[in-house]
């Protein structure tokens, strides 16, 4: 078995997985409040000293023993930095500078209601005067309760996340935030799904109204790297049609004399 072949083959599911992430983010880059995320690479060096005994992994990107000195796939990662701001002027449009995320009562299709975050601020009332994102999911106050609010009446809000109707407050919108956002889950395209191990703290961002936060997704640096990804994996397939005809001359003309 020649390993070269291997070896080309892992570089090429690793540039597959790179293509995968910089097109969802190119797919997203006008998505309110998305986050872009990054795709990691391992190659053999960095992982051999503390998998020199692991037999558990399936992956044909082995290690000692069973072993490609090609490259594994990493983890991938989000990039939490702030989006840039869009105007709207319109009240129930919300955006956060600095960290933090709003709290919405998420319904899935079997009825399931759980919290998730998010940093779409794109809100508006319901025909009940609840408010909901643009999917009709209820955003939550300080006490993960329903915000009600009275549609005959005029509502702003402040950077504390203060509600006001008529120049009075009627409540707050929660602002949540995360010790490590390692602990974070990506779901959909803005919400975040705390796992187990992720610890609240008190959110600094500040709200504004008449505002959304865009995207931070850059798209001529997603494209560059998209060219990046396309050359590599040319790379690597042009390695394997290489050693194909290697071993076509090994097994055709070699093998006659």
């Amino acid at each position: 078995m020649v390993k070269g072949l291997y070896t080309a083959w892992t570089g090429m599911v690793n540039q597959q997985n790179r293509m995968d992430v910089l097109t969802n983010n190119l797919a997203n880059s006008a998505t309110v409040g998305f986050k872009k995320e990054g795709a990691t690479s391992q190659a053999f060096d960095d992982v051999l000293a503390y998998k020199i005994k692991d037999s558990s992994d399936p992956d044909l990107a082995r290690k000692i023993g069973k072993m490609s000195l090609g490259v594994k796939i990493g983890e991938n990662y989000t990039d939490y930095s702030q989006g840039a701001f869009k105007v709207t002027d319109n009240t129930f449009d919300l955006a956060l500078s600095g960290e933090g995320f709003f709290a919405c009562e998420y319904t899935n299709k079997s009825g399931e209601t759980s919290v998730k975050y998010t940093r779409d601020g794109s809100f508006t009332l319901n025909v009940k005067g609840e408010l909901v994102t643009k999917d009709g999911d209820f955003v939550l106050d300080e006490n993960g309760d329903h915000i009600v609010l009275d549609p005959n009446k005029t509502t702003s809000f402040d950077q504390s996340g203060a509600i006001m109707q008529n120049g009075e407050v009627v409540g707050y919108i929660q602002i949540a935030d995360f010790e490590d956002y390692n602990y974070l889950e990506h779901y959909g395209e803005s919400y975040y799904l705390p796992v187990e191990g992720a610890q609240m703290k008190e959110a600094e961002a500040k709200m504004f109204s008449g505002y959304l936060e865009q995207s931070n997704v850059t798209v001529i640096n997603e494209m560059v790297e998209l060219i990046s990804v396309s050359r590599n994996y040319e790379t690597n397939q042009k390695m394997i049609q290489t050693i194909d005809g290697t071993l076509e001359i090994a097994a055709n003309q070699l093998g006659k004399i």
